[in-house]
């Protein structure tokens, strides 16, 4: 009678973001399960961008591996920033309003965290920079755009993949970043830590 194979590590997600299940699948990659993590995501006294994006992405991935031991789990967050200013998720026409008027005529950038957390306890992590132009806006734009409301809940009220595609002049960078999930370090991360999709030879 052939041993039983061991179970494979099961690999979780910790984001409710259907944009990153979506880019996940683009690359074949299809998690088992979804737990998103519930932590406080206000910035420190003094933190960069840079530093807030990376340091939720870690904290969002220790918050669902601490109830999911012996698992894969990957987080991951994204910052929009005007220099050195964080730009909320916005839940209300005051946030897209405040966001647009920043963002109008400027460039800016998409700031994307991503932390992999493996079965062993092993971390790791990488953050992907990309500018991004907007063109400025009119008052008629900016109006149909608030109206539409595709801004809720989106870091810097704007999702590249919607209506707010057409107000990009330039991007340098990583477009799947932008979206919420920087798929070549993602793919990356789960290789270097031994994570194999189904149908892959362990």
């Amino acid at each position: 009678m052939a041993p039983e194979m061991a179970a494979r590590p099961s690999l979780v997600l910790a984001s409710a973001s259907p944009r990153r299940l979506d880019l996940l699948a683009q690359v074949g990659v299809t998690p088992d399960r979804v737990d998103p993590a519930d932590i406080d995501e206000s910035p420190l006294r003094d933190e960069t961008p840079r530093r807030h994006a990376l340091r939720l992405a870690q904290e969002k991935a220790r918050a669902v591996a601490a109830r999911a031991p012996g698992d894969f789990v990957l987080a991951a967050d994204t910052v929009v920033a005007v220099g050195r200013r964080i730009l909320p998720k916005a839940e209300t026409e005051a946030d897209v309003l405040y966001c647009l008027k920043l963002l109008s005529g400027r460039n800016h950038k998409v700031l994307t965290g991503v932390a992999l957390i493996a079965p062993d306890g092993r971390m790791g992590s990488r953050l992907v920079e990309t500018k991004v132009g907007f063109k400025r806006l009119t008052d008629a734009e900016r109006d149909a755009y608030v109206e539409g409301g595709q801004w809720k809940g989106k870091a810097g009220g704007y999702g590249v993949q919607g209506m707010a595609g057409g107000f990009i002049t330039d991007l340098q960078g990583s477009y799947p970043s932008v979206v919420g999930l920087p798929l070549y370090e993602t793919l990356n991360l789960l290789e270097g830590l031994g994570y194999h999709a189904k149908g892959e030879p362990t």
